[in-house]
């Protein structure tokens, strides 16, 4: 097994670190206090061999992750919240989880399908549909990013974000988790998730070539089904990016992964030296546990 790669996540005024047993949630609490949250934690795929095979392994991680990360944006909440560290229950949580699948569902798949059965009359070429309706999903999703970017909660977020690539970054080029050790990396890091997402986009345009000019129901039923599939090529695109060694196979993921690495630009930011604080009690809670 080679050396864990950690990660995580920004949480409202806070930072989520995954480890091989456990995870830690830090939150800046006020000035003076960051509170620590350390839970266990071990992955699916660690638990049930089959789900830690390659291809496999992708569909999990999404899943874990999304469940993983609402759950410690539900705590951080919680700290901000009326009820001082109230938290939603697991219903209202699933539901949660729930009703942003189905937004992202209807913005990113259902409209942009549908507007391709509506070019089917104007557009003969099967490829040049299939890209004019990725083109389209991809469009919509850095709207989105540009627009939440200006609001001065996510913008927070953000910076959060930052701090938690540059810690990362500190932490696997073995430097000890200082402030000034920690500063002059970059915000950017290949394994995060948004880069992620970018490349599912790009890997469903190529899959969906492969099946024609389908109705729009069958359409949306494609994307559903084929959606294991991007998810597992994309994720493997993405260790492969992240590997400090490679060669060639690396030199032309890093090529197609590219993309991801420049919409970080706009879903991270630099942080301040309390931000990176607060970092650091994220990934030192997880490397304890």
């Amino acid at each position: 097994m080679g050396k864990f790669q950690y990660g995580g996540q920004a949480v409202i005024e806070g930072v989520m670190m995954r480890g091989p047993e456990g995870m830690a949630i830090a939150v800046q609490r006020s000035p003076e206090e960051i509170v620590v949250e350390k839970r266990p934690l071990t992955a699916w795929s660690r638990r049930f061999k089959p789900l830690g095979w390659p291809l496999v392994r992708g569909v999990v991680a999404l899943i874990e992750s999304l469940v993983v990360g609402m759950g410690a944006l539900n705590y951080s909440a919680g700290l901000f919240a009326e009820g001082e560290g109230e938290e939603l229950g697991a219903k209202e949580l699933a539901m949660t989880i729930l009703v942003a699948l189905g937004l992202t569902f209807l913005i990113f798949v259902a409209f942009p399908a549908f507007i391709a059965t509506l070019l089917k009359e104007r557009i003969t070429s099967t490829f040049l549909l299939n890209l004019a309706e990725g083109f389209l999903k991809i469009s919509l999703f850095v709207l989105y990013i540009v627009i939440i970017s200006r609001l001065e909660d996510i913008r927070r977020v953000f910076e959060y974000h930052g701090a938690e690539h540059k810690t990362i970054h500190a932490h696997e080029a073995g430097l000890p988790l200082t402030v000034e050790n920690i500063r002059p990396f970059s915000t950017i890091h290949p394994r995060c998730g948004t880069s992620f997402l970018l490349l599912v986009f790009f890997v469903s345009i190529f899959i969906f070539s492969f099946f024609g000019r389908p109705p729009f129901w069958q359409r949306i039923g494609l994307h559903l089904a084929i959606l294991p599939l991007v998810a597992g090529i994309s994720y493997e695109l993405i260790k492969l990016a992240g590997r400090p060694t490679g060669g060639v196979a690396k030199t032309v993921v890093g090529f197609i992964t590219t993309p991801g690495l420049w919409l970080q630009r706009l879903t991270t930011k630099e942080p301040s030296a309390e931000q990176i604080q607060v970092a650091i009690a994220a990934l030192e809670g997880v490397i304890e546990v």
